[in-house]
């Protein structure tokens, strides 16, 4: 079995539950996800099958959409509001004005520390697991980018809003600095993923419909790979790139393409070289 399923994961349940999942209910062993959900976090979440776990990386680096609420008068160890607050502060409210320049500052690329409550590993070791352990270790700064960010309502406590962002962009993290910027304390209360590359809220199937309709729900593994261009190859041009032969194209725009053959059957990923006439294999798919 091989696919993708645009999940829409459920508040309460962690990336690899939903993995879990799927797996037990279309008995297929081979199962991945692309992009981790936190666990009080809902939303978007790709589970690749079979042969596409082999592109899985292909749809991490894509961009994210996500819509965030924020809550302003407490700050957590977590970054959300699920963890111990470490201090707070009265909240008599900002104007919209105010909240719409801070917000437009974070666009654009710029330095995040990710928070302690996260997977990156230091040592060997998740970041989260020391912070269970009562350990708090320094952390670099990394580099991301928003492409857009966008205040979609005020409310009582705090504010809903849109953030369109590169991979390893911690919402949390953006959460908190925002109340920095603000003069307050701010924790992410609610976060919902919109988009990872071509998949989409709108498109995710519920747990339900996957138990129920099993194989219907199943996407193309190239459904992942919409975001580079393609290049078809004539049928032995295509057999020596899948023996990993670079093979001669007459010259593209240096990068990534999805390749088929002359029957529009996917056979891997390649890469153009710069100033080259040829595609290199970086990625073979046999799919029958």
């Amino acid at each position: 079995m091989t696919g993708i399923i645009n999940v829409l994961k459920p508040p309460g349940m962690t990336s690899h539950d939903v993995v879990a999942f799927v797996r037990r209910t279309l008995g297929e062993k081979k199962a991945g996800h692309a992009g981790t959900l936190d666990p009080a976090a809902a939303g978007v979440l790709p589970v690749f099958l079979g042969q596409a776990t082999r592109i899985i990386e292909y749809t991490t680096d894509c961009s994210k959409s996500y819509r965030a609420e924020l809550t302003f008068g407490y700050e957590t160890d977590t970054g959300d509001d699920t963890g111990e607050v470490l201090r707070s502060a009265p909240y008599p409210g900002i104007a919209a004005e105010q909240i719409e320049t801070v917000l437009a500052s974070f666009a654009g690329t710029s330095r995040q520390i990710p928070p302690m409550y996260s997977a990156v590993k230091v040592a060997g070791r998740k970041m989260y697991e020391l912070a269970r352990a009562g350990m708090t270790v320094e952390r670099e700064a990394r580099t991301i980018f928003i492409d857009s960010i966008q205040l979609i309502k005020i409310t009582e406590a705090g504010i809903l809003f849109d953030v369109t962002c590169s991979k390893g962009t911690y919402i949390r993290s953006l959460c908190m600095d925002i109340g920095q910027k603000l003069g307050y304390p701010a924790v992410m209360s609610f976060l919902v993923r919109t988009r990872v590359g071509n998949f989409t809220l709108a498109d995710a199937v519920l747990l339900e419909q996957i138990a129920e309709q099993k194989e219907a729900v199943i996407l193309p593994l190239d459904y992942a790979l919409g975001h580079m261009p393609q290049i078809t190859l004539n049928s032995e041009t295509a057999k020596r790139l899948q023996n990993g032969q670079a093979v001669e194209t007459g010259g593209s725009p240096a990068g990534l393409f999805r390749i088929y053959d002359h029957s529009n059957r996917l056979v891997g990923i390649g890469r153009q070289q710069p100033d080259s006439v040829y595609l290199t294999p970086v990625k073979v798919l046999n799919l029958g």
